[in-house]
């Protein structure tokens, strides 16, 4: 027996980000808040979602910090969702979604929405280097060499043992 399979499981930030929005009606609620659909009715006819589960969906967006309420209307009493700094940073991971779904999935009649950018072209979005400006390739990824490794303001990393 290995020992990475006797360690149990890996503990990691995916697995945690998950925790919060890797249920279905969790992050199509964040996309419909990113798209301008910021009110419970219409987050509920965009997705499909059951009212009573996009309830509890959108509770745990507001208590996990990916989204506030904000009221609109006191009478009747009626409040919006509002993207927090931590739900404006999942924006990558929706078009990377967005992306693989359109290459993946897409049926016959091509993706269903083509996003476009500020500079007139179609969008397509890839993840890059923060430091050297590349494109990452899985194969040029590798785990940093201790848990406490932090990247410094310029990308280089370095470990906090080290400052």
């Amino acid at each position: 027996m290995s020992t990475d399979a006797a360690a149990g499981p890996r503990v990691c930030s995916v697995a945690r980000t998950l925790e919060v929005v890797g249920e279905k009606w969790a992050l199509l609620a964040v996309r419909e808040v990113f798209l301008g659909n910021a009110r419970f009715d219409g987050i509920v006819a965009r997705t499909g979602a059951p009212r009573d589960t996009l309830t509890n969906r959108l509770r745990t967006l507001v208590a996990e910090g990916v989204l506030e309420r904000r009221r609109y209307s006191e009478r009747p009493p009626r409040d919006e969702y509002v993207l927090t700094a931590a739900g404006r940073d999942l924006y990558p991971v929706v078009l990377a979604l967005l992306q693989w779904g359109d290459t993946h999935r897409a049926g016959p009649e091509g993706p269903p929405v083509v996003l476009e950018h500020g500079c007139g072209e179609v969008l397509h979005t890839a993840t890059v280097c923060s430091a050297c400006g590349k494109v990452v390739r899985t194969e040029e990824v590798s785990r940093a060499r201790s848990a406490d490794h932090q990247p410094t303001e310029a990308g280089q990393g370095t470990s906090r043992s080290a400052r």
